[in-house]
């Protein structure tokens, strides 16, 4: 069997790839791919050249970036982790031929998965299939950042996603797909305001549309929220920040938006590295924390309760009750995977806006 595989084959260059596909080992699923999601943060990093790990190999084992002898190398030919797909061939008594699952292989229109050592969520009838892109890979970035702040709020014994935000004052710089799905998720569990900071009058609007306080970058919003975020004398501003923009001047704003001793949960990937933060000022005063919530980890400590199926379970939850508004509000785009190379350039080159884009396989296309 063959597919249909979006390569990056040099910085600006994308195409579709015609590859051909293994068979299905004993264990394994043949996906026939629905529905696959852009996130356009990480990926346009190779469109544009600039993905880190493009200039230093990043040795996963030591947990270090060095060198540049096996930094990555175009073309790039696994783009993408939001795919939605229906079992064409089960080798596996876990899943039946017709089941729609969610998991991450990258935009091509079918993939032989290993359920064994892939992660691969079966989709529940009742939620739409286009929004099962967000179910195996981002929404579990999302739930993890929670799940950070919640373990840094009551230790690694959380029994609640919402522990670290209920009844508490958020913010999250940010609002790109990641951060309005965490606003989304803050809101949902429980806080008791949420504010969301982002430069775009567009995503302003889009938060303030999902009832978030929208402020701008430009307007000193640590000052605004600190005016309105009172706990007491030379107490003021957020008990938790999520940094979902990677950029330094956010991760910044975030950092003076806290109240003493808070936390930012930082969810961003700096490609250019963080070297405006100014780490003298605010961060020391005030006794600050940034703890990254990496997706590939859960916070130290809940591993034994937490880990990527739990992650993705939240997600469903959250969709169910708000995949409405995430419908109406975050997902900008569904086009065909053959319009996928144009829109992705025009995005990279600021031709075009989106929150969230999705392409869409049609059987035939496979």
């Amino acid at each position: 069997m063959k597919r249909r595989n979006l390569v990056v084959t040099a910085p600006g260059e994308l195409s579709l790839v015609v590859e051909d596909l293994p068979e299905v080992p004993d264990g394994g699923l043949l996906l026939e791919t629905v529905a696959t999601g852009l996130s356009a943060g990480t990926e346009l990093t190779f469109v544009k050249g600039d993905h880190p790990g493009l200039a230093r190999a990043h040795d996963a084992e030591m947990g270090l970036f060095r060198g540049t002898a096996d930094a990555l190398r175009y073309p790039v030919t696994r783009l993408g982790y939001m795919e939605v797909a229906r079992v064409a061939r089960s080798r596996s008594p876990a899943f039946a031929e017709g089941d729609l699952v969610a998991a991450a292989y990258g935009h091509a229109t079918a993939h032989v998965a290993d359920p064994v050592h892939e992660h691969v969520v079966p989709l529940p009838a009742d939620l739409d299939p286009v929004l099962g892109v967000y179910v195996a890979h981002l929404g579990p970035i999302c739930a993890n950042g929670l799940l950070h702040a919640a373990a840094d709020a009551v230790g690694p014994t959380v029994d609640h996603l919402g522990a670290g935000v209920s009844g508490r004052r958020v913010l999250v710089t940010g609002a790109g797909l990641i951060g309005l799905l965490t606003a989304l998720f803050v809101r949902e569990h429980g806080a008791d305001e949420v504010a969301v900071v982002d430069a775009d009058p567009r995503r302003r609007a889009v938060a303030a549309n999902l009832g978030l306080l929208a402020l701008d970058e430009a307007d000193d919003p640590a000052l605004a929220l600190k005016a309105r975020w009172r706990h007491g004398p030379g107490d003021h501003g957020a008990d938790v920040a999520f940094q979902c923009r990677g950029r330094p001047h956010a991760l910044a704003t975030a950092l003076r938006a806290l109240r003493p001793q808070g936390v930012v949960v930082d969810l961003a990937f700096y490609t250019g590295g963080a070297d405006d933060v100014r780490l003298g000022e605010e961060f020391h005063h005030n006794g600050l924390t940034v703890r990254c919530a990496q997706i590939s980890r859960t916070p130290r400590g809940t591993a034994g309760h937490w880990d990527r199926a739990r992650l993705s379970a939240e997600t469903v939850r959250l969709l169910r009750r708000c995949g409405e508004e995430v419908r109406d509000h975050l997902l900008t785009e569904v086009v065909p995977l053959e319009d996928a190379p144009r829109l992705m350039l025009e995005v990279a080159g600021h031709q075009r806006h989106v929150v969230s884009a999705v392409f869409t396989v049609d059987a035939e296309g496979q």
